[in-house]
């Protein structure tokens, strides 16, 4: 996974990076947005315009974003959206839904 969007997302979701996606890699949820981890091309966009800093390049996330490596990549499964891989984001792909642990997230 080449990028990760972490908890400072949670609540906040500007979506700039939704706009310089090229890829429609990212993805809405509920409380947060999320990078699927094999339709992302690491081109770094995303990042740059990310006003929370909540995007991480996946080897340069801080210690305590480490677990967003697994709830970026667990979102699309069978626990909570069984969309696999839709290969790009749309109407249809988003949710209310999240990943266990933003669900459990105090909200800001």
């Amino acid at each position: 996974m080449p990028f990760v969007i972490a908890s400072p997302c949670i609540d906040v979701k500007d979506k700039a990076c939704l706009k310089v996606c090229p890829v429609d890699c990212i993805y809405e949820g509920g409380r947060t947005l999320y990078i699927h981890p094999t339709e992302c091309i690491d081109c770094g966009l995303c990042e740059t315009v990310c006003p929370a800093d909540a995007i991480h390049a996946d080897d340069a996330l801080p210690e305590a974003e480490k677990p967003f490596l697994a709830v970026n990549a667990e979102f699309f499964g069978a626990e909570v959206t069984n969309w696999g891989s839709p290969g790009g984001a749309d109407t249809k792909h988003t949710t209310e839904r999240d990943h266990p642990l933003v669900a459990a997230w105090p909200r800001r």
